[in-house]
């Protein structure tokens, strides 16, 4: 009786026709400042890897040997990596708010350290001048 009961509702379930399915986009794909720290910290991974990776290859202080003679390399390694993923994701994800609302235009003072250098310089020169001098 369950058997024929199953099987008449499996029917009636095929005569039904198929509702269209649609994709369901996370929503905080569609928020900028979640998509602006998602590739600042798929940056600073990458960069982490790459650092992690140039200290193996270097292998300062015997660091390669170490950690490949132990009996589980890969809980050091995976240490290691978590480390500086930390460190640079976040660095990078702070740096990206940081500069959220900073506008470079043409009336702006110079950022770049030489810029800053010759407007200290200039202002210990000339210290009554209010003319700013463009980089």
């Amino acid at each position: 009786m369950l058997d024929s009961l199953m099987k008449s509702q499996h029917r009636q379930s095929l005569k039904q026709p198929m509702r269209s399915i649609k994709p369901r986009r996370l929503k905080l794909l569609r928020t900028p400042l979640f998509r602006l720290l998602a590739i600042n910290l798929a940056m600073g991974t990458a960069l982490a890897v790459f650092l992690v990776g140039g200290l193996l290859w270097i292998n300062p202080g015997g660091l390669r040997h170490l950690i490949f003679t132990d009996r589980s390399p890969g809980v050091a390694l995976g240490l290691l990596l978590f480390g500086f993923i930390v460190t640079f994701g976040s660095t990078a994800m702070g740096s990206a708010i940081m500069a959220m609302g900073q506008r470079e235009g043409e009336d702006d003072e110079p950022r770049w350290p030489w810029g800053l250098m010759r407007q200290a310089t200039l202002e210990r020169v000339w210290p009554h001048s209010n003319n700013k001098q463009s980089v």
